[in-house]
């Protein structure tokens, strides 16, 4: 009843056999299969930029930054809210507005509830009110894990609500885009999005407010060519992934080779297209610098 109560959990496991040799009753294939590691899915991360073996639980710690070599890995909105808005002071807006299916897209109610399941998320994107370092603000935080960040009609509504709203309160807005740009199973609703959140933008800033968008891995298509590039200061997270067409795309159409880096969040500041590029772990500091001199 009690046995093995209280034995450890062994998280790597290597069999005794000593090297070279080959149980009896073992073939030389078994043996080597045993021999190797047993590591429980989902406790280590590989980074794609060095090629370290990260516990997760610690590059949680880190806000999903890589110590090493300072990758910035996909980060959840939920998480992104944590570590960027003042503790107990956010309020969401239209949890409960869900996507429908207006053109009849096959599978694709089944898709969203299974990304429900699988992200916890209702949609792409989170949107609310809350403050960073006394500042108070508008902010919408996009989530890369729901069908890519695309940007169907509720993506878009949630945002121009949010938008509209902090202009009736005179608040600045903050978007944290991650997106793979339109969303191709709501055809021309879709691309709605880009004007309709284009020109609560616009009102946003004829009443002198501020618009700080924050470019995140990775931001591209109906986004980068709408409301992520309208900002008044531009900021992007080191390495993002930036850009409108694919680069493949790009060079079969003008038939040339692009430069090493090309649409990296690096390559469009050198060339003007944003103001900063800034680390994870000083972008609430950041946002909270330039909302108290926008505040004076």
């Amino acid at each position: 009843m009690f046995n093995g109560l209280f034995k450890k959990t062994k998280y790597i496991t290597v069999s005794q056999t000593p090297a070279g040799s080959v149980s009896k009753n073992t073939s030389p294939i078994e043996n080597e299969e045993e021999q190797k590691p047993n590591i429980p899915n989902g406790m280590w991360v590989k980074c794609e930029c060095c090629g370290k073996a990260i516990y997760k639980k610690d590059l949680e710690k880190h806000t999903m930054v890589c110590k090493d070599c300072g990758k910035h890995f996909r980060l959840p909105a939920l998480d992104r809210i944590n570590s960027i808005i003042d503790e107990e002071s956010f309020i969401e807006f239209d949890k409960e507005l869900l996507s429908s299916n207006p053109l009849n897209f096959p599978g694709y109610e089944n898709k969203l509830e299974a990304l429900k399941e699988e992200t916890g998320l209702k949609e792409a994107v989170i949107t609310g009110r809350g403050k960073v370092n006394g500042n108070e603000l508008v902010i919408g935080v996009m989530d890369s894990r729901f069908m890519m960040g695309s940007m169907g009609s509720v993506v878009g509504e949630k945002l121009t609500r949010a938008i509209e709203y902090a202009t009736s309160e005179k608040l600045p807005v903050v978007i944290f885009t991650a997106s793979g740009g339109a969303r191709m199973q709501e055809g021309m609703f879709s691309l709605m999005q880009m004007a309709k959140v284009s020109s609560a933008l616009a009102k946003h800033n004829e009443a002198g407010l501020l618009y700080i968008p924050v470019l995140t891995d990775p931001t591209t298509g109906g986004v980068t060519a709408s409301f992520a590039m309208l900002g008044d200061i531009i900021l992007a997270e080191p390495g993002a992934l930036i850009g409108f067409a694919g680069k493949r795309v790009i060079e079969q159409t003008i038939k040339q080779s692009l430069p090493e880096g090309f649409q990296t969040a690096e390559f469009l500041l050198e060339h003007g297209f944003i103001d900063a590029v800034v680390s994870r772990e000083k972008l609430k500091e950041t946002l909270g610098q330039i909302l108290n001199l926008h505040s004076i």
